[in-house]
């Protein structure tokens, strides 16, 4: 039987403008079936998390536009569990804002905070982790993050220095040192060596009373902001509320707000076949490749003489490519995009540049 004291938020608001043309502002990644499973990376997450929590006990938090999109991908919830943000403020307020949603009605919640926009592979794995930093958190005052087992010294990630010396009796929970932004490879490297680092996930786990204690004490501003309309929560006023207090609460992450300034921070790292999917190159890894290391997502492509690329294009198009070597070509009902894998990280100027001159349906 679930534990009915654990709950779920699903931050499922940011628009994913590294995976355009697939992802748009209208109909951002997280709403896709970017790998071609047949279930969006949201379904994906929520089905992961019924089998921690119960399904009544999951919140998505998302933008205010895609609360349409949430109750056609999940049409089980009850609109209590969607959550809708009128602006993007950052992590912090997000949670803020679900924290209250969960002491109205259970103020010995546990609570797992987590994107909706990872992929995760060992889910068996996942699941006993997350398991235990609930059992955690249940019986002490503390923060915890879930961290992955690097193997690769990538500066994609940011870092979470851990203490070998301070961990729980089973040496599974260690007290954390340090958070580091994505570093270069040579700062990367001595990480790895050291074994004392881990990835950092953006995965959290902790109790109500615990996360409120953190947010009274280090964003009392943002907290306060929030609980000024408990009582509004689930009543037809808390639209109203929610739009005056997003328009005045400060932008600004979890990580740097709390994560990197308390002093009891644990981390658990795992391997759990975990990626946080952030560019087209990470998509690239997790699909199946063919006997000349192209991965393709599409019914009716040809490739001649091409080799590395990541091709996603519709069913019902013939696409034949030739010549090409390591490219990441998309096309979508507006949009072609042929662009060098190692030169992906210019797709958000691409973006940019789009806005000046196009409406916003080619973004």
């Amino acid at each position: 039987m679930l534990n009915p004291n654990y709950y779920c938020v699903i931050m499922a608001g940011g628009i994913g403008s590294r995976f355009w043309p697939m992802s748009r502002t209208s109909y951002p990644k997280q709403f896709l079936d970017i790998l071609g499973t047949g279930e969006t990376l949201l379904q994906q997450t929520f089905n992961r998390f019924k089998k921690i929590c119960p399904p009544q006990n999951i919140l998505i938090v998302t933008n205010e536009s895609y609360k349409d999109l949430v109750n056609k991908q999940l049409p089980g919830l009850y609109p209590e569990q969607i959550l809708c943000e009128p602006s993007r403020k950052n992590t912090a307020p997000c949670i803020a804002y679900a924290n209250q949603k969960i002491a109205l009605k259970n103020p010995n919640a546990n609570i797992i905070v987590a994107p909706a926009d990872h992929l995760i592979l060992k889910e068996d794995e996942f699941i006993r982790v997350i398991n235990l930093a609930l059992s955690y958190t249940e019986t002490n005052d503390c923060l915890v993050t879930l961290g992955i087992t690097p193997s690769r010294p990538d500066t994609g990630y940011g870092y979470i220095q851990f203490d070998n010396a301070f961990s729980t009796p089973d040496e599974k929970i260690k007290k954390v040192k340090t958070f580091t932004e994505k570093p270069n490879l040579e700062l990367a490297e001595q990480f790895i060596a050291s074994g004392e680092f881990c990835w950092n996930s953006g995965m959290f786990v902790w109790s109500l009373k615990s996360i409120e204690k953190a947010f009274d004490k280090l964003l009392p501003e943002v907290n306060s902001l929030f609980k000024e309309g408990k009582k509004l929560m689930d009543t037809t006023e808390e639209a109203n509320f929610i739009k005056k207090v997003y328009s005045v609460s400060k932008n600004i992450s979890i990580d740097y707000g709390i994560m990197e300034k308390s002093s009891n921070v644990f981390v658990i790292s795992a391997d759990i076949g975990w990626s946080d999917l952030g560019t087209w190159g990470s998509i690239y890894t997790h699909l199946p490749h063919d006997e000349n290391k192209n991965a393709i997502v599409g019914h009716s492509v040809l490739m001649y003489d091409s080799s590395g690329n990541i091709v996603n294009v519709s069913n019902d198009k013939l696409v034949v490519l030739q010549g090409l070597k390591d490219y990441i070509v998309v096309e979508t009902d507006k949009v072609l995009m042929v662009c060098k894998k190692q030169d992906e990280q210019i797709i958000k100027q691409f973006v940019n540049d789009i806005k000046l001159i196009k409406d916003e349906s080619y973004y």
